[in-house]
């Protein structure tokens, strides 16, 4: 049986903050993201980890169990482009095993499996997409 999708809360306690993910439950504490958080890089689709409750009830990561198997990358999107206008991108992506999600309406985080080969730049360029990539400073 494979376990179904569902949303936690989870408190980051580095910013005091809460974000809902949207996971796999592995085991009690145990599960795997469905998609990518968009303010934890660590959070991306594939990635595995393992939760305590808190005093509140929510969620606090104790540890990355698994990393993704994905390259994941981040840009903002151009506001002269419909979200249709990357579709292209989008089915090349899937046609490969990817995955690509569209945040807050000027987001767009992909994700690729490493041994994919699609060159995403060249894709980008010769759409004429502008996009601006989003750089992790940790990385």
């Amino acid at each position: 049986m494979e376990p179904e999708e569902i949303k936690i809360e989870v408190y980051d306690k580095r910013d005091k903050s809460i974000t809902v993910l949207y996971v796999e439950q592995l085991s009690d504490n145990k599960f795997r993201m469905t998609d990518n958080d968009l303010f934890d890089y660590r959070l991306t689709l594939g990635t595995e980890f393992e939760t305590r409750i808190n005093q509140e009830g929510k969620h606090e990561i104790i540890r990355i169990t698994k990393e993704s198997t994905y390259l994941t990358r981040r840009f903002l999107l151009s506001d002269r482009h419909k979200t249709s206008d990357y579709q292209f991108l989008g089915e090349e992506l899937v046609k490969r095993g990817g995955h690509w999600q569209v945040d807050m309406g000027g987001i767009i985080t992909i994700n690729l499996p490493k041994n994919a080969e699609l060159d995403v730049d060249r894709i980008i360029k010769e759409l004429g997409l502008n996009l601006i990539e989003i750089v992790n400073e940790g990385e």
